[in-house]
C-alpha cells in the first residue's frame, strides 16, 4: 500500500507524456551545439583565416630591396624574385634561395611571431 502512491507519482502525465514543442527544441542539445560552434567560429576560425589573408597580400607585395624575416629566422634583403624562389643576401656576398612561402615578415622588424 505504501508503494502504490510513488508509483502513481511516477507515471508520466496524462496528456500523452514528455516535454514537446519549442521547450524541447530550446533545451535539447542543438542550440548547444550550434553555439559552441558560434564561439569556435569567431574564437578560433576567423582570426586565423584573417591573418593568412593578410600573409598572403605581403608575400605577394614583396618585391627587390625588402629586408625580410624568414620562418628560421634568418634577416635578409630581397636581391632577386624568380617567380616562387626569392634570392636573399643574408651577409655581404651571402645570398640564399628560399621559396616565397617561407617569408615570415616584412620591413627588417622583429618576426612575427615576436610581435604583439
Amino acid at each position: 500500500m505504501l508503494f502504490e502512491s510513488v508509483a502513481y507519482a511516477m507515471a508520466p502525465p496524462a496528456g500523452g507524456g514528455g516535454e514537446g514543442g519549442l521547450g524541447a527544441i530550446i533545451g535539447g542539445p542543438l542550440p548547444m551545439l550550434v553555439l559552441m560552434f558560434a564561439i569556435f567560429y569567431f574564437l578560433l576560425i576567423r582570426p586565423q583565416q584573417k591573418k593568412q589573408k593578410t600573409h598572403k597580400a605581403m608575400l605577394e607585395a614583396l618585391k627587390k630591396g625588402d629586408k625580410v624575416w624568414t620562418n628560421g629566422g634568418i634577416l635578409g634583403t630581397i636581391v632577386s624574385i624568380d617567380g616562387d624562389n626569392i634570392t636573399i643576401e643574408i651577409a655581404t656576398g651571402v645570398n640564399v634561395v628560399i621559396k616565397r612561402g617561407f617569408v615570415a615578415d616584412k620591413d627588417g622588424g622583429a618576426p612575427a611571431a615576436d610581435k604583439k
